[in-house]
């Protein structure tokens, strides 16, 4: 998803989704050594300071661990590495989509059903939850990274959406149509993301964006899929 972001836009201060708090540039923390609470958010927050503070390439996994009042193994216990931590929302909206999907009614028509789970994901982000890697990418300089985990991220929806059609319609997960259908959902959703976030104070919701990407990136398969799925 390296495509997303607007290297020209910055719109300080971020936030997350479900949460507005804004994270200041000098934050107290716990005394090392000191029982707390945990969490992917506040090993965010810590890892977000310190990425606007002084780059992305300067900061450490050590750092962040001990901004956040935690070791480093605690680190590796939520994250595999730091640019792991741009993702928190993100990867919170997938696993939200594993599940919507799981749940769709069978009688929807197989695509009807992946963009209805895939706009019930969309309007939990609202005009200031844009998670903020979309928006400071350049300014913490950390552009490569970013495109590199990215690019695993975009793959595993394309693979969840795959999978949800393969099992609908009866057909392989490597069939053409629904490889097709599973890559244009996901584009659809990339090039979603990126206008929005690019949009700037004025965005609204997420959801307009996503319904307005994805209706002409599913209506070519739509007859196909629902044929195959009806005579499976």
């Amino acid at each position: 998803m390296g495509i997303l972001f607007d290297k020209g836009a910055v719109t300080p201060p971020y936030s997350n989704p479900g949460r507005s708090t804004v994270i200041p540039m000098t934050t107290t923390r716990a005394a090392r050594g000191r029982p707390r609470a945990v969490s992917r958010a506040m090993l965010e927050d810590a890892a977000t300071e310190l990425f606007l503070e002084q780059g992305y390439a300067k900061t450490s996994v050590e750092q962040i661990a001990q901004r956040a009042g935690v070791s480093r193994n605690t680190f590796f216990n939520y994250f595999s590495g730091k640019a792991d931590v741009f993702w928190v929302g993100i990867d919170g909206a997938d696993r939200t989509l594993r599940r919507t999907l799981a749940e769709i009614d069978d009688s929807w028509a197989p695509l009807e059903g992946v963009t209805r789970a895939v706009l019930a994901v969309a309007a939990d982000f609202g005009p200031s939850s844009v998670p903020w890697v979309l928006t400071h990418a350049t300014i913490i300089g950390s552009i490569d990274d970013l495109r590199s985990t990215a690019a695993d991220r975009v793959a595993a929806v394309s693979e969840l959406i795959g999978l949800h059609l393969a099992g609908r319609t009866g057909l392989p997960t490597h069939d053409i149509r629904v490889r097709g259908a599973a890559n244009a959902v996901t584009a659809a959703i990339v090039t979603a993301l990126g206008a929005w976030s690019a949009a700037g104070v004025s965005r609204g919701a997420l959801e307009p964006f996503v319904a307005t990407a994805l209706a002409p990136a599913v209506r070519g398969f739509d007859e196909e899929l629902a044929h195959a799925a009806s005579v499976q």
